[in-house]
C-alpha cells in the first residue's frame, strides 16, 4: 500500500476515533487534508467495515453532513489487567467501553502458569456470554513490574517472582489467536486516563500516579505514553527517599519510596501500631479481622485513629515530595492519583497537593491540577482496550492487516515494527 495512502487513511481514522459524531467537513479541517482526499479515504474505510454513518450533523446552511463513528462492534479487544494481590479481566468493544468484567483476587507471587491460566479461564467465561460473539482483534495486558514493550517481556519485576523473562505476549497470542500488547500496568491506567476521563480533555501532559499495594507512575507525552528506552519509565516506586535508609524493600535496596509509602508498608505499620496500642481503632479491625490491611488503615482514620492520621499523613509527605521532583522536573498539566490508598480522600489527596504545592517550582504549578481518578476499578481495561487499538491503528500496522479485513487471527502483527512488514 502506498506510503501516501496509509498515512492519510490512518490520520482519518485517528481522527474519527478521536472525536464523537465528527463530520466529513470537520475530519477535512483536523488533518489538514483536501475535501477530495478525505472522502475517498472515508469511503474506503467505510468499505472496510471501520467506520460507519451515525446520524446527521448540524446543518450550515446547506445538506446536513453525515455524523461518523469507529465501528465499534466489529471486534472485541480482551484485557486483563494483573496486579500484586488482585487481577480485573474484561472483554471491550473497539471505542473501548467494556462490555463485560470479572475482578478475583490472586497473588501475583503465585506465578505465570498458575495467574493467566485463571485469567485464560476466566476470559473464556466472558465471551461465552457474549455468544455469538465478534472475533478478537486484540489482548491487552497489565502487569505490576516493569515491561520491555517492544518485546512484551517483564523484566526482573521486583514483586513477581517466576515471571521474569516470561513469554506474556506469545503465550496469550496463541491461546486467542490474536495480537497482544503487554505494559506496565500504570500505564493502562493512565491510557485509560487521556482515552475516558473528560476532566483531562486537552491535557497533553499528564502524570498519572498509583498508590497501591506499591507505587508506580505513568507518564503521558503530548497525549502519547512515554515509556522511556527500554520500557521502564515511572517506576517511581524505587526512587530513594531520605526517611528510610534502614527500610529494606523488596526490590532488594533499602529506603525505597515504596518500602514506606506503599499500601504493604501501610499495613505493615499499622499493624504493629495496633499491636503496640498506639492505634486503638486499628487494633479493634485487627481483633476482628485477624489481619490489618491498607484499606483498614485508612478505615481507621474516617474513624478518627490518630496513629492512622498520623501514618496516613507521612506516607503522603513522601509522596508529595516525590511528585514534587518530578513535576518540576516534567511540568505536566495534570496528575492524577489512583489506588487503593487514595480512597482514603482528604487523609492523602490534601497532604499530597500541600507537599507539591510548596515544594515545586512555581511557574510549573502555575496551572497544575491534582486530582484523584474519577474512573472505577475498569479503568486498566479501558486502557487495555485503547492500548491494542492505539497501537493496530498505527500506519504500520495499518497497513499490514487491512487487507486481511481484520488483524483476527493475525497475532504477529504486535511483533516488533522491523519485523512486522515480513509478516
Amino acid at each position: 500500500m502506498p506510503a501516501e495512502r496509509i498515512d492519510s487513511l490512518a490520520a482519518v481514522l485517528a481522527a474519527v476515533r478521536a472525536a464523537e459524531g465528527v463530520t466529513q467537513p470537520l475530519l477535512t479541517r483536523q488533518v489538514g487534508l483536501g475535501r477530495s482526499i478525505v472522502a475517498t479515504r472515508v469511503a474506503e474505510l467505510e468499505a472496510a467495515g471501520l467506520v460507519v454513518q451515525d446520524g446527521l450533523g448540524a446543518s450550515t446552511g446547506g445538506r446536513a453532513p453525515r455524523r461518523l463513528r469507529l465501528r465499534a462492534e466489529a471486534g472485541l479487544v480482551i484485557g486483563v489487567d494483573l496486579g500484586a494481590t488482585s487481577m480485573s479481566v474484561g472483554v471491550a468493544d473497539l471505542a473501548g467501553a467494556v462490555l463485560r468484567s470479572a475482578e478475583e483476587p490472586i497473588d501475583i507471587a503465585d506465578g505465570p502458569e498458575a495467574v493467566l491460566s485463571r485469567a485464560e479461564k476466566v476470559v473464556d467465561g466472558l465471551l461465552g456470554d457474549l455468544a455469538p460473539a465478534a472475533p478478537v482483534w486484540g489482548v491487552g495486558v497489565g502487569v505490576p513490574g516493569p515491561v520491555e514493550f517492544e518485546t512484551g517481556l517483564p523484566i526482573a519485576p521486583p514483586i513477581m517472582p517466576g515471571w521474569d523473562g516470561y513469554p506474556i505476549r506469545a503465550r496469550l497470542s496463541a491461546r486467542f489467536s490474536a495480537p497482544t500488547w503487554v505494559d506496565n500496568d500504570v500505564n493502562l491506567l493512565a491510557i485509560g486516563e487521556i482515552r475516558s476521563n473528560p476532566a483531562v480533555a486537552g491535557v497533553g501532559d499528564l502524570l498519572y500516579v498509583k498508590i497501591g499495594t506499591g507505587i508506580g507512575a505513568g507518564l503521558v507525552s503530548d497525549g502519547r505514553p512515554h515509556r522511556g528506552a527500554n520500557g521502564c519509565a515511572g517506576d517511581i516506586g524505587h526512587i530513594a527517599v531520605a526517611d528510610g535508609n534502614d527500610v529494606v524493600c523488596r526490590c532488594g535496596n533499602t529506603g525505597c519510596l515504596e518500602a514506606i509509602a506503599g499500601g504493604a508498608a501501610l499495613a505493615h505499620e499499622g499493624r504493629r501500631l495496633a499491636e503496640s496500642g498506639a492505634g486503638p481503632v486499628m487494633a479493634g479491625l485487627l481483633a476482628a479481622n485477624g489481619r490489618l490491611t491498607a484499606a483498614d488503615v485508612t478505615l481507621a482514620a474516617d474513624r478518627g485513629d490518630p496513629a492512622a492520621r498520623a501514618l496516613l499523613a507521612r506516607a503522603s509527605r513522601l509522596v508529595g515530595a516525590t511528585l514534587a521532583t518530578l513535576v518540576s522536573f516534567y511540568n505536566p498539566g495534570m496528575v492524577v492519583l489512583g489506588g487503593g490508598v487514595v480512597s482514603a480522600g482528604d487523609h492523602v489527596l490534601a497532604a499530597i497537593r500541600e507537599s507539591v504545592y510548596r515544594r515545586s517550582l512555581p511557574l510549573a504549578t502555575r496551572t497544575l491540577r491534582i486530582e484523584p481518578s474519577p474512573l472505577g476499578g475498569e479503568a486498566g481495561l479501558v486502557g487495555a482496550a485503547h492500548l491494542v487499538m492505539d497501537e493496530l491503528f498505527t500506519k504500520d500496522r495499518l497497513s499490514v492487516w487491512l487487507p486481511y479485513g481484520s488483524p483476527a487471527g493475525h497475532p504477529e502483527i504486535a511483533e516488533p515494527a522491523r519485523t512486522v512488514g515480513s509478516a
